[in-house]
């Protein structure tokens, strides 16, 4: 749910090693460090807030914060927090669009490459797994109320829209002649989702290897019979 996206750090000596005079360090080459010195200050400034959040979950409870908590404990400015953020919703959901482009990262990777069906499709469920079991707490703390249901929301749309890129993607493949349809996205995607709030919800731990193998051999064969001819 929750991460700081990395982002490819300039080398100032490098710059002006290869800048041939002044005009040229100064106007693309340092309008480019800059620009990456901002990005990096309002990430490590989202992710302030962010690890703030947390702590504050866990300790009182999402329902029960304020904005000025959230700042308090990050000790940032509240113009700088509304700067990035709407509403301490915002700031909680804002954790998902990290998520989402590691796993959308990773699909395009498995997508791409010449392994095997079995081995290119639902290749983020294992990332995805990891990542709700390191914030399994924060799930646990939200579960029945307002904002537990609003990130599940957002977690369902999320597994939803990645199994329906699998699925399109591995029909264009195997040149299937069935069409991707929404009750077989839904159908996989929900079985997804399901296994995930069994499992944040259970008293039998299943670890994260296990589960994965447990989603991905009802998913393949699911997947497969689907889109065969």
């Amino acid at each position: 749910m929750i991460g700081s996206s990395s982002r490819t750090r300039d080398n100032i000596g490098f710059v002006f090693s290869k800048c041939s005079n002044k005009a040229e360090l100064f106007g693309n080459s340092g309008g480019r460090v800059t620009r990456n010195n901002k990005d990096r200050r309002v990430q490590r400034t989202k992710q302030l807030l962010r690890e703030a959040l947390f702590a504050l979950i866990q300790e009182k409870g999402f329902e029960k914060l304020s904005v000025q908590d959230i700042i308090d404990r990050a000790n940032v400015g509240r113009a700088t927090f509304y700067s990035h953020f709407d509403n301490k919703d915002d700031l909680l959901l804002s954790g998902f669009d990290v998520l989402r482009a590691s796993l959308r990262k990773r699909q395009r990777e498995a997508l791409s490459s010449e392994s095997t069906v079995d081995e290119r499709v639902f290749a983020y469920s294992h990332d995805l797994l990891s990542h709700v079991n390191e914030y399994r707490h924060l799930f646990r703390a939200m579960s029945g109320k307002r904002s537990g249901a609003a990130v599940q929301n957002v977690l369902h749309k999320l597994t939803i829209d990645l199994v329906r890129d699998d699925l399109k993607a591995m029909a264009d493949r195997i040149e299937s002649p069935c069409a991707v349809t929404d009750a077989v996205v839904e159908f996989i995607a929900g079985g997804l989702f399901g296994l995930l709030m069994w499992w944040l919800g259970g008293r039998t731990r299943v670890s994260v290897e296990d589960l994965n193998a447990l989603f991905r051999r009802f998913a393949i064969p699911a997947a497969k019979a689907a889109l065969r001819a």
